[in-house]
């Protein structure tokens, strides 16, 4: 069908009636329990094509209420409120617009996972009489219940980590929680139905407890200390509701609790790894009869560092808890250049090696972990000061060795000290629960590669909190990080009980810093609030929260969130003066651009004032739109007008009436298009060009670092470039996205050459191998090659409007949305291409086909449509050393002719010409041969020749 008529040639949806196919409360679905005694409800309905809602009915087994309109996100508790200890069964109904109504959902059980205000008891305990800082402890009680009851809940948490028992059995399948949060002003509780494993008579609970995240040292080089406490604590209450309605709460920590410091996890850390000896083992300790009498009463009170004695009460969790995800077997074993063996997982993971072994008590089993090999040993130095070691002191008897409070980040792993069966070792992933919701897949294995590393990279950091990396002596939340990473987060998996869990720690960080956004959260490295607030980083506070109401449709954390939001602008601002820049300041600015020294990461192309004022201008418009969407118009005014003198402000002092940037950098451009500080479209088109012509002038070679990078795709593509924007998506050299992947890669790099050429590591202090932070442009290849975007909050109404590049046969993006699942596809067909959309019920789409004079909306369903293909023309003849260097570098042909003849003579010059030249319109390719010998000249001049022929 001719492109300038696009029209549905066929809508279609699964036969049958309306049904509610999913029903949830809040931003879990892996627990019953609910945190807030009003949890919002959100369902999907699967239906025919062109179904929208008009009005649903809502029941909780009491009230039934009726809710006019097309609202089926997040909608307000219509019930009076849960109180503690409260379950109840909610079903929804749903009409719609054509007059038919489904059956009643079935029912979605709701427990109270909270306690009443002053209901918590539970005081902290560890280990009174430590042997040395952060060991690892068992803490145990008994309690007795006296007659038949209906329900018990465990309320714990931990500062550490804990595994409580009760009656000799793991309460749950959790791991590493109760987690990591702002210590000082924010602890979560777990809340467990544990009724099946408490019995009539005398009980115990317990808990083995390490530091973890509590007692580990932040910081960098020899300048590492304890920021929170020296001891892991406990803290623990169980409410117990009886046959005859009455409540008790019993086994509350404090008083009457014993502690031992001789369990089997000797030591413990999150950086240094773990050691256990299972001779130590004490079986039954947390089951009734167990003989305690060697162990001694607990210490009562936090073991904590000044100014982080006041342990705050514990709120109930609102983001899954990290769990064991999957296994992974041993892919390959290699034998090292020094004799020695190293297990190959075959992709590089986060979380621990499990093995099952047997040896001689007192043998040591020792497990070293690596992401990758060098000259063929394990890459230990980029774990700087970490050791990621394992040790296991073996029993004589059967036994699974596994750690159990650190993690590690690594695709290899050395086994000393017993020889075991690579059948008998496998890899336990871990991270924080959720729920997959995105997949893209195209004709291109290296793309798909990338995105599947994107995909790992954030499955091994957000492992409790937001990381930049899981391996070596850091693993902290670097805001900067998840600013950039967020809208692929939100479109790969369900982040948002996770990111909303984490927006509330920055907030109570932020408070203590008058405004300032920490560069990490939780704020483990105090020594870093003397830079004051940093561009890109601290703007986590405003974009975060900005993503999440775009992609998950929730009012409500923009409403939460909108103090910090507003605070962080106007700390900006006190900071910046009131010329509307932000200039003059020390900043990160573009972090890890390419062109920076290993030693100097934040030495960028482009200006940190630039990088500072477009977020500047940035934040306060989205404080505005914030304001505007609460209601609150005087804020609104207020920061709009802000936020406009900021933007014009910028454009007077860093863009030129004829389009050029005062850094001429690919991130200045990218910055001021697609942050909208540039209107006027000459100068914006000028931008464009500019832009273009630069990636072209680096070789189609990545010139972008932390900011720039999610940025520079959508800023050449919006600009009518995207034929540059793919040559840079597929370009394979170094710097560029598909370099780590043809270097065997399987997760997305902190440096772009973080493995050199040669195969060594690079020189840079800083060299992580798991960063999830460039990978950003997967939120490309899901908005802009394969067409799925959300065109309203929450995906109320998507955006299909795929780019086809000209190198891919297909390219597809699926996504779970708020409202079911939607998919964008497209392939070549001849000379059409044939795009597919699914779009979810109560949704429509805006629909903006290749070469389509305008975009149209289609309603809910399943649609394709046939457009023409563009024509790609041919690029004509080249003449050799008179040919312009754009043409040549435009002109893969050309392009790989000149480095092979030039690699045939020179390999030297032929990497000097790739790496060096600037490839400009205007110079001829013999420009960038000056020096070299006529009878090479003259075969690259044959070889381009022959090849454009």
């Amino acid at each position: 069908m001719d492109a300038a008529s696009p029209a549905s040639l066929g809508v279609g949806a699964a036969p049958g009636v309306p049904r509610v196919a999913t029903l949830r409360a809040e931003l879990r679905t892996d627990s019953a329990f609910v945190a807030t005694p009003t949890p919002r409800l959100s369902w999907t309905v699967e239906a025919p094509a062109e179904w929208q809602q008009s009005g649903v009915d809502l029941t909780d087994g009491r009230d039934t209420v009726s809710l006019d309109g097309g609202e089926s996100v997040l909608v307000a508790w219509p019930f009076a409120p849960l109180v503690p200890g409260e379950t109840r069964a909610v079903s929804v109904r749903a009409g719609s617009v054509s007059g038919d109504r489904t059956a009643w959902s079935d029912p979605l059980r709701l427990e109270s996972g909270f306690l009443a205000e002053h209901e918590w008891t539970a005081r902290p305990v560890g280990l009174a009489a430590p042997d040395r800082e952060a060991q690892p402890a068992l803490v145990r009680t008994t309690f007795m219940l006296d007659r038949p009851i209906e329900r018990a809940l465990l309320f714990w948490t931990a500062l550490g980590v804990a595994e409580p028992e009760i009656n000799g059995a793991a309460v749950s399948d959790d791991v590493l929680s109760p987690g990591w949060t702002a210590y000082r002003d924010r602890l979560v509780h777990e809340t467990v139905d544990v009724t099946a494993l408490v019995r009539q008579g005398e009980n115990v609970l317990g808990a083995t407890i390490a530091g973890a995240w509590y007692t580990e040292r932040y910081g960098f080089f020899t300048y590492a200390d304890r920021l929170y406490g020296t001891q892991p604590t406990f803290l623990a209450q169980v409410r117990v509701t009886y046959a005859d309605g009455t409540v008790e709460t019993l086994a509350a920590t404090g008083e009457g609790w014993s502690a031992t410091g001789d369990g089997p996890v000797v030591e413990s850390g999150i950086y240094a790894g773990e050691h256990q000896d299972l001779r130590r083992s004490l079986p039954g300790w947390s089951a009734p009869g167990f003989d305690d009498s060697r162990w001694t009463p607990v210490r009562v009170g936090a073991s904590a560092r000044p100014g982080y004695d006041e342990v705050p009460v514990p709120e109930a969790r609102i983001a899954p808890p990290v769990r064991r995800i999957e296994t992974l077997p041993v892919a390959a074993v290699v034998s090292t250049p020094s004799g020695g063996t190293i297990l190959d997982f075959g992709q590089n993971l986060v979380g621990r090696v499990r093995v099952r072994a047997r040896g001689e008590a007192g043998a040591r089993v020792v497990i070293r972990h690596a992401e990758v090999l060098e000259h063929g040993e394990l890459g230990v130095r980029p774990l700087r000061n970490a050791q990621a070691t394992a040790t296991f002191d073996l029993s004589d008897a059967d036994e699974v060795l596994e750690s159990r409070f650190s993690f590690y980040g690594f695709r290899y792993a050395e086994i000393t000290g017993l020889d075991v069966a690579p059948d008998d070792v496998e890899a336990v992933v871990l991270h924080t629960d959720m729920i997959r919701t995105g997949w893209f897949a195209s004709s291109n294995p290296q793309l798909n590669r990338l995105h599947d590393n994107v995909v790992w990279g954030m499955r091994g950091n957000f492992v409790s909190i937001p990381t930049d990396c899981p391996q070596r002596d850091e693993r902290l939340g670097w805001t900067g990080d998840l600013q950039v990473f967020s809208p692929t987060a939100s479109f790969l998996y369900d982040c948002a009980g996770f990111l909303t869990s984490w927006l509330r720690d920055l907030t109570r960080e932020q408070a203590r810093q008058s405004g300032v956004v920490p560069l990490v959260i939780p704020a483990a490295l105090p020594s870093f609030g003397g830079l004051g607030p940093t561009a890109a980083w601290g703007d986590a506070a405003t974009v975060v929260p900005t993503v999440l109401h775009d992609r998950f449709g929730d009012r409500g954390v923009l409403e939460t969130q909108y103090p910090s939001m507003r605070a962080w602008v106007d700390a900006v601002r006190a900071d910046a003066g009131d010329s509307g820049l932000w200039a003059g300041r020390m900043q990160l600015g573009d972090w890890l651009d390419p062109a920076a020294p290993p030693d100097k990461p934040g030495q960028a192309k482009v200006d940190g004032d630039i990088v500072a004022s477009a977020y500047l201008a940035r934040s306060l418009r989205m404080v505005a739109d914030a304001a505007a969407l609460l209601g609150l118009d005087a804020d609104a005014e207020t920061y709009r007008a802000l936020a406009e003198r900021s933007r014009t402000a910028f454009v007077a002092e860093y863009v030129t009436p004829a389009g050029r940037m005062m850094s001429d950098a690919p991130t200045a451009y990218a910055l001021a298009l697609e942050f909208d500080l540039v209107n006027d479209p000459a100068v914006r088109a000028a931008l464009s060009t500019r832009l273009a012509a630069l990636v072209r002038e680096g070789g189609y070679r990545i010139g972008t670092g932390f900011v720039g990078t999610p940025l520079v795709a959508d800023a050449l593509a919006s600009g009518g470039h995207l034929a540059a924007a793919e040559r840079l998506l597929l370009q394979t050299e170094c710097p560029s996205w598909l370099y780590p992947v043809t270097m065997g890669a399987t997760t997305v790099w902190e440096r772009w050459d973080s493995m050199l050429p040669d195969g060594t590591i690079n020189p840079g202090e800083m060299t992580s191998f798991n960063h999830y932070a460039l990978g950003a442009v997967a939120d490309w290849l899901h908005r802009v090659v394969a067409g799925l975007a959300p065109d309203a909050p929450g995906y109320r109404r998507l955006r299909i409007a795929p780019r086809p590049l000209s190198s891919l046969a297909h390219a597809a993006a699926r996504h779970i949305t708020p409202y079911g699942e939607a998919a964008a596809s497209w392939e070549r067909d001849a000379d059409t291409i044939v795009v597919r959309a699914v779009i979810p019920p109560n949704t429509t789409a805006v629909v903006d086909l290749p070469g389509a004079d305008s975009p149209f909306e289609a309603g809910s369903g399943s649609h394709e449509w046939r457009v023409a293909a563009e024509r790609m023309p041919q690029p004509p003849p080249l003449p050799g050393l008179e040919a312009s260097l754009a043409d040549v570098i435009d002109d893969q042909r050309a392009y790989r002719a000149l480095l092979d003849a030039l690699e045939k003579a020179d390999p030297a010059r032929a990497e000097t010409v790739r790496a060096g030249t600037v490839w400009a319109t205007g110079r001829p390719l013999s420009s960038a041969l000056m020096f070299t010998p006529p009878e090479v000249m003259a075969a690259v001049d044959q070889a381009v020749r022959t090849a454009t022929a």
